[in-house]
């Protein structure tokens, strides 16, 4: 093991790779702040589809989109890399600490990863809808021996990804990945990452909320994606506003990730 590792750490010291993949963190940032941008728009009683795809999408629209989407593709590809080398060569004071983090970057990986595979069958003309992926997904798991029980655990584990970054932003955990400035000018910058880790936690923990329920009711349908997710919220009292709030926060969050491009530990 120790020349792979040495292989992953000389990997991640590349300036031009550390400097793509920062690029990754803009991405992630742009796109967050599209979703949000287009939840507040359906919270104020506008159209369009408040996850990746309806960001592709307007990406797409311009007339550079194409362009814009690969370079996106190829930014997120060097940000899931950096996080697998960084599972790789994961230290802990004991294995279940040390798998635990690994566990939590190469998930963060993948999620990287479907959004650059997004990213690229727009480039390239295609088209996608996490809406229905998720509905076949829940109907192919329904469909197999104890398959409700299944949904029901995936669920679950979206939920618990959806309260990691909701205590995350309680308790100020994303300070321990970055280098932040001392002084008053850290103050904005933790306040970014509060609101948006908040924001983000609800959108991800409805979102696994859904699972649940398409679990519970035998309806693959009502696991609609993140859309689905943060429409539901306006069926709650208050809830157009609580919408509203959302999708300003998961703006926050994409700024906050833009900012992270600058101060993240790499």
């Amino acid at each position: 093991m120790g020349t792979p590792k040495k292989a992953a750490r000389t990997a991640r010291r590349s300036d031009a790779f550390r400097v793509v993949a920062r690029i990754g963190f803009v991405v992630i940032g742009l796109v967050h702040i599209m979703i949000g941008a287009l939840a507040v728009s359906i919270a104020s009683g506008g159209g369009g589809d408040a996850d990746q795809d309806g960001a592709m999408q307007q990406i797409r629209s311009t007339p550079v989109g194409g362009l814009i989407l690969g370079a996106i593709a190829v930014a997120l590809i060097a940000l899931a890399v950096w996080q697998i080398l960084t599972a790789f060569i994961a230290t802990g004071k004991d294995d279940a600490r040390r798998w635990g983090q690994r566990i939590k970057l190469l998930g963060i990986a993948a999620a990287y990863l479907v959004i650059a595979g997004l990213a690229l069958i727009f480039a390239f003309g295609g088209t996608a809808e996490s809406e229905k992926t998720s509905q076949t997904f829940s109907a192919v798991v329904l469909s197999a021996p104890g398959g409700v029980v299944a949904l029901i655990v995936v669920g679950l584990a979206v939920i618990a990804v959806g309260a990691g970054f909701f205590i995350g932003g309680f308790t100020r955990g994303f300070e321990k990945t970055m280098d932040l400035p001392s002084g008053p000018a850290r103050v904005p910058f933790v306040a970014l990452g509060v609101a948006g880790y908040l924001a983000k936690g609800i959108a991800v923990g409805v979102t696994g909320l859904l699972f649940v329920v398409a679990a519970w009711t035998h309806d693959p349908d009502k696991a609609a994606g993140l859309d689905a997710a943060l429409r539901s919220l306006a069926d709650l009292p208050f809830g157009r506003l609580i919408l509203w709030l959302v999708g300003a926060g998961l703006v926050v969050y994409g700024l906050f990730s833009i900012v992270r491009a600058r101060y993240a530990r790499m």
